[in-house]
């Protein structure tokens, strides 16, 4: 079977199943809708919120990250990682504790606010929406490659799918589509990495494989890839610091991955699904086993996907490219501008000749003001470029793939078995599908039920808020859809985007929320929108209007840790001087924080409205 045939089969096995699952699971009740009913257990709520987490950036792009930068790249799979555990030790049961469904519903009543509802509700969307068009690129990238579709068509195409499900099951059937998803990608993710770790160091487990002589070599796998990136002019691979990331920005990076995962609102409602406090305890345990799998294999498959691609394109003639580079070439994610010598090159040097520069990407507004007209006819006469398409300078003959694409080309660089590379395309789809179901859910219940019922319309009936939510999740996958046509960066970018943003806004107030019963509603509100103002203004303005990284050089990925000491500080400040929570909301925050047994969870049915 051809690999066209292959896809198809897989792909469209995997889809099948979730639209069954989906409609096995529907629901006709906002409980159901919003939280799954309360009753999903705890080691399967660990697999759906492993899925609902390892989004296409881990699937995707954390593993090209590393391939690239090298050692700098783990600073994603610390962040996240350590992240997780913060959630769940520091966040997770308290929240279940306090009951309700959404993130916005406990800002809202802790902090005695419809306008604290509102902020919530505002940061929820923002960050939800700027994390999903991510997973739809993840979802374009797939279908363009392995169907060979157009990205924006495979964009489409990853729309229908998740809105089917998602209107249809609510959290009840995205909970269980999560659970087969978490079982398609890690399989996916793991059975290339064994069999390319066994074909290149003759080892079983790549983590081990990672630290092995290569079997063609005979030296260390790291200690090759060293070498081979000093020869090419590129830093060491194993180089801590490198390019623009300083230390100090890495800290901070991985400070805002952190922060932000613990304030994401599609991983924090899933902790609202199971039975009680200890169910959401023992839930953070289950989904960190199950990610372990994953982030521990990354580093390796970044390693061999590192190896394979300069191995088998580095110094080849137009005659000798591999099949797998002109399949990928045609997505337009990876190419080679021929500068007269026939030869592809992969080099950190600059040449003699100036026209060896240029690749199809994105470009900043300076970068492109300093082309000469030289650059761009000599551009124009070696590429046909569409009317949307821009220009990035890289002093390469060979063009840096995408990131997203390096664990989807992997097994075909390593020569791998078709069904096996069928099986990674629907392993990231599975990863995007799931965290995309998660945050469309977010972006509906915060319209529906903090927006629509709790603020607009308390008297609306379970049919008409089911209405409203379903009706939300259709016009924000059309955004989705449209962001992720249109990114602002590659997948893991767009994402650790998302993360400082939650870091900025969220993660605070739900600490403070948790921790300090003296911060009322204006201390944290002006924390909030402080550390959200900051970030969102630093990552707009270095991302789109060529403002520097002015703040001792941090940049966008890590600029929501400063957010965050900012919404802390704001919040801090104010408390001693602003009007205090009621009793009530004090005798509140005292009870979610008695250890398990010694009082009850708060009854989302008798909470009070404010």
């Amino acid at each position: 079977m051809t690999l066209r045939d292959w896809t198809l089969l897989i792909v469209g096995g995997t889809f099948a199943l979730y639209l069954y699952i989906a409609w096995r699971a529907r629901v006709r009740d906002t409980k159901g809708f919003y939280v799954a009913g309360r009753g999903v257990p705890s080691i399967c709520n660990g697999m759906a919120t492993a899925a609902d987490w390892m989004s296409a950036a881990s699937f995707l792009s954390m593993a090209g990250m590393i391939s690239f930068l090298g050692y700098a790249g783990g600073v994603y799979l610390m962040g996240w990682t350590g992240g997780f555990v913060l959630l769940s030790l520091l966040l997770a049961p308290y929240l279940r504790k306090f009951g309700h469904y959404t993130v916005p519903d406990f800002v809202g009543d802790r902090f005695e606010s419809k306008i604290a509802r509102l902020c919530a509700v505002f940061c929820a969307l923002f960050i939800s929406f700027t994390y999903v068009a991510g997973q739809m690129r993840g979802v374009g990238i797939v279908f363009a490659r392995f169907l060979e579709v157009d990205v924006d068509v495979g964009v489409a195409m990853g729309m229908a799918i998740v809105f089917v499900y998602s209107t249809l099951g609510g959290m009840k059937g995205i909970t269980w589509t999560q659970v087969a998803q978490y079982w398609v990608l890690i399989t996916a993710f793991l059975v290339p990495a064994i069999a390319i770790s066994i074909q290149l160091t003759g080892n079983s487990i790549p983590s081990v494989g990672l630290c092995s002589d290569l079997q063609s070599e005979g030296m260390p796998l790291l200690a090759k890839l060293d070498q081979v990136s000093r020869d090419l002019g590129f830093s060491s691979y194993t180089e801590p610091f490198v390019g623009d990331w300083s230390q100090f920005d890495v800290v901070c990076t991985a400070l805002a991955l952190m922060a932000g995962t613990a304030g994401l609102p599609h991983v924090i409602v899933r902790f609202y699904t199971v039975k009680n406090v200890a169910a959401a305890r023992w839930s953070g345990f289950w989904a960190l086993l199950f990610i372990s799998a994953l982030y521990l294999t990354a580093p390796a498959t970044a390693a061999f996907a590192r190896w394979h691609l300069i191995d088998s394109l580095h110094g080849k003639t137009e005659a000798q490219l591999p099949q797998w580079f002109t399949s990928w070439r045609t997505t337009g994610l990876i190419a080679w501008l021929d500068d007269g010598d026939g030869i592809v090159e992969y080099h950190g040097k600059a040449k003699a000749d100036e026209n060896e520069i240029y690749r199809i990407g994105p470009l900043g507004k300076a970068e492109f003001a300093a082309m000469t007209d030289a650059h761009r006819a000599w551009l124009d006469s070696k590429a046909q470029r569409g009317a949307d398409a821009r220009i990035e300078l890289r002093k390469k003959g060979l063009d840096a793939p995408d990131a997203d694409i390096l664990v989807l080309a992997t097994p075909e660089m390593a020569g791998l078995a078709n069904w096996i590379i069928a099986l990674v395309a629907a392993g990231g789809l599975a990863a995007a599908l799931s965290t995309a179901s998660g945050l469309l859910l977010v972006i509906s219940s915060s319209v529906a039920h903090d927006l629509y019922y709790r603020l607009m319309r308390p008297s609306a009936s379970e049919a008409q808020r089911l209405r409203v939510g379903r009706a939300t999740i259709g016009v924000a996958v059309v955004i989705a859809g449209v962001i992720g046509i249109f990114p602002p960066g590659f997948v893991s970018q767009v994402v650790a985007f998302a993360f400082g943003l939650a870091a900025s806004s969220f993660f605070p107030v739900l600490v403070l929320g948790v921790f300090h019963k003296r911060v009322g509603t204006v201390a944290a509100m002006a924390g909030m929108l402080t550390g959200l103002a900051f970030t969102a203004t630093y990552i707009l303005g270095n991302l789109y209007f060529g403002i520097p990284r002015w703040f001792f050089g941090v940049g966008p990925q890590g600029i929501g840790a400063i957010g965050m000491l900012l919404n802390f500080a704001v919040a801090l400040l104010l408390a001693p001087i602003c009007k205090p929570p009621s009793v009530a909301v004090q005798k509140l925050v005292e009870q979610i924080r008695e250890p398990e047994g010694a009082g009850p969870s708060v009854d989302i049915d008798a909470a009070p409205e404010h």
